[in-house]
């Protein structure tokens, strides 16, 4: 292991300039204003979904024991018949073809949102809220999905694979603050007070093939992650499952990138955003318009992020 790798990331939990009861941290940056800007300016004439679908075997991050998505049906034409649950007859049964499913999913699976309350430091998460205080026996009480709002938000796509000239960055590349840079450059944008990033390394270029998707993804690296939270952004997003690079280069923790957005900077993160039509079109300056689904105190939740480009 070479002394860059051994360095310490650092992570401390940080505090919000809005108070001590704030649970939004950078999403109060999305004000209404600017929305209703970015809004004027979205061309309609072509909407982008930068969702995945959800399916039985999908590729999801199973690293830390947790379950992949599964549906089940929960009633059937024939079986309604049979089982009669309703009370209402096979007559009616018959005529009435009923059919209902469950899904059962990890909150961090297929496109997603990253909560605040999903990672901390020595039992305190974004703005000092802690497990002893805050944590119930189900979920937290602080800092869940179900307090993300709507977004609405001017989102600038740093494509760092279209830079480097590659269909997927190599495994474990760590974007640099040079790259990032280089990047606006290239495409004329700067990043504002408020604005989303997403960050394309090609890995959904693979998808669904999880072999190709998952493991040692090229990701941010812990500078250009520090870089990109001094901008002033609400929202982290990327095309891969944990927006960083990995494995860590810090060997003080696992998910530096994680502490550092969620647990210092306050800032939600959203993975495996399907990002390559808007690379081949050629958009990096887009509206986003998203929700999570509000599932109260979950440290993450299901999100379908729609784009429009901006003119």
């Amino acid at each position: 292991m070479t002394a860059d790798l051994k360095a310490k990331a650092g992570i401390q939990v940080g505090k919000s300039p809005y108070g001590s009861h704030d649970e939004l941290g950078a999403l109060n940056a999305l004000a209404a204003t600017e929305q209703a800007k970015t809004l004027s300016r979205a061309d309609s004439s072509k909407v982008y979904d930068l969702s995945v679908d959800y399916f039985v075997g999908m590729p999801s991050f199973q690293g830390a024991g947790d379950p992949s998505y599964q549906i089940f049906m929960s009633h059937t034409p024939d079986g309604t018949v049979v089982d009669n649950l309703n009370g209402v007859g096979a007559e009616i049964n018959r005529h009435v073809c009923y059919s209902g499913d469950v899904v059962f999913l990890y909150t961090h699976t297929g496109t997603h949102i990253d909560a605040l309350n999903h990672f901390g430091v020595d039992g305190e998460i974004y703005n000092g809220f802690t497990a002893k205080d805050h944590l119930g026996s189900r979920a937290w009480t602080k800092g869940g999905a179900d307090v993300i709002p709507p977004i609405i938000a001017r989102t600038i796509l740093l494509d760092i694979a279209k830079l480097k000239g590659v269909q997927c960055l190599d495994d474990s590349y760590a974007i640099t603050v040079d790259d990032i840079q280089s990047e606006l450059q290239r495409t004329g944008l700067t990043i504002e007070q408020g604005d989303v990033v997403f960050v394309r390394t090609g890995r959904m270029s693979y998808w669904p093939d999880g072999t190709k998707t998952l493991g040692n993804p090229p990701g941010l690296g812990l500078d250009a992650a520090r870089w990109l939270t001094a901008q002033g952004i609400s929202i982290i997003g990327a095309d891969q499952e944990c927006v960083e690079v990995g494995p860590s280069e810090h060997e003080d923790n696992w998910l530096p990138g994680h502490g550092h957005f969620l647990t210092e900077a306050g800032v939600p993160m959203i993975e495996l955003l399907n990002l390559e039509e808007l690379s081949t079109d050629d958009v990096s300056e887009l509206c986003v318009i998203a929700a999570p689904i509000r599932l109260k105190g979950a440290t993450g939740a299901p999100i379908r992020p729609l784009a429009m480009k901006l003119i």
